[in-house]
């Protein structure tokens, strides 16, 4: 890598912390305060919360092509400019927010603007040499580790200040990383390599008829299809479960984030760097995969706090590893003036999951927390995510996977999969 790719770098993975610390921050407040305005049971909360999550991903699903289409037409700085700009507005919507109507504007503005990690994506595959980029996309897991660890720990802190406090805290993280993305982060994407922007492909269905003629996206999209359904059906019960199983507030959950922030890190900036050369992309997803299915398996049946950490520890280190793994082959099936439309496209479509999973979670487990339920299952969702693995791991096992898998790793540095004739 160049030098300049490593400055590239270094600055960017800044950004990703201090960006990702924002939205730390603010996680373990956000059901509580849906919660406190609402003024019903946990019951009836979870399921608008559920679909203020599926309102975010929507907004993510429409408009990731498009600004992944602008970054490969006027690059990835921009676009990473514009979007923590966006993200800031939205925190700072959330914290003077009087209703329920305020929260979904802000999560409105907040899903069109969420192409930080996405560009971030593309700006690592645009600066890093081909065998190394499932340890670069690392990066991207220890930039969630660290903000994982400071953000929901402080953010619970801050909560007991008072459930606005930690928005307001998250609006200036974003001020703070855009002043160092306009002043420090060079562009990655070369003039020689940028596109032109196609209205027509600005959309998650015309990005997708782009990105779908390379047999690696097609393959790879199924995996990554079942394997986000489960763990935004996670994401979206996880501060339900533990309030309602354990009666935890905005510490306790800020705390078991911070856990899983530190875990993420280990796997995702250590392991994952052993693990990736010693078994290559294909072998480590599977073992993630497996791994991650019987932690989710564990989460439905705990019953103390302690068998939740004890699950918890394989669990991240097992799936920290799968997605630098998916990430590098995929991004070696498209050519460099293509990867900000994949990423958009990728985003988009993985973030449609996150319209449907989070509505389905909640809703599931209010169902089976409440009276109505013939029996009492509150890890219920945990189990249906433990379902929803072991069908991605059953894909990596079929044909066009391995295919892909072997095209990739045949394929010298600097080369793409071929696409499909038009």
């Amino acid at each position: 890598m160049v030098k300049s790719g490593r400055t590239g770098l270094a600055v960017l993975f800044v950004i990703l912390v201090i960006n990702v610390l924002g939205i730390g921050l603010m996680l373990p407040v956000l059901p509580l305060l849906v919660r406190e305005l609402t003024g019903g049971a946990i019951s009836s909360a979870s399921t608008i919360y559920g679909g203020l999550i599926a309102l975010y991903s929507l907004m993510q699903f429409l408009f990731g092509p498009a600004l992944g289409a602008l970054s490969d037409r006027y690059g990835r700085r921009p676009i990473l400019l514009l979007s923590l700009f966006g993200l800031g507005v939205d925190y700072l919507l959330l914290a003077v927010a009087p209703n329920l109507w305020w929260i979904a504007v802000a999560r409105l503005v907040g899903g069109v603007m969420s192409a930080s990690i996405s560009t971030a994506t593309a700006y690592i595959a645009d600066v890093t040499p081909d065998d190394r980029r499932a340890q670069n996309f690392g990066l991207i897991g220890v930039a969630f580790g660290i903000g994982f660890v400071a953000g929901p720990l402080v953010g619970g802190l801050l909560g007991a200040l008072g459930s606005r406090v930690p928005f307001y805290a998250a609006a200036a993280a974003c001020l703070v990383a855009v002043t160092v993305a306009y002043f420090l982060l060079p562009e990655s994407l070369k003039p020689e390599s940028r596109r032109p922007f196609k209205l027509a492909e600005a959309n998650p269905v015309g990005a997708f008829r782009v990105v779908a003629r390379y047999p690696a996206v097609i393959a790879l999209i199924a995996v990554y299809v079942m394997t986000n359904l489960g763990e935004r059906m996670l994401e979206s019960t996880w501060v339900l479960f533990t309030a309602y199983r354990f009666d935890w507030g905005a510490a306790e959950v800020g705390i078991s984030l911070a856990v899983v922030g530190v875990l993420f890190g280990i796997s995702q900036g250590g392991l994952v760097r052993v693990v990736v050369p010693w078994l290559g992309e294909k072998m480590t997803a599977r073992l993630g995969l497996g791994v991650g299915a019987l932690g989710l398996a564990g989460f439905a049946v705990v019953t103390t706090p302690t068998m939740l950490y004890v699950v918890m520890v394989p669990y991240i280190l097992g799936w920290g590893l799968v997605s630098p793994a998916i990430q590098a082959l995929v991004t070696r099936a498209v050519p460099a003036s293509q990867q900000g439309i994949l990423q958009g496209t990728m985003s988009s479509i993985m973030t449609a999951t996150g319209v449907v999973a989070p509505p389905v979670g909640a809703t599931v487990f209010g169902y089976f927390v409440s009276p109505a339920a013939p029996f009492q299952f509150p890890g219920v969702g945990f189990a249906l995510d433990s379902v929803m693995f072991v069908v991605a791991l059953a894909l990596t096992l079929r044909p066009s996977f391995i295919a892909v898998a072997e095209m990739a790793k045949a394929a010298p540095e600097g080369t793409e999969v071929p696409a499909k004739a038009e």
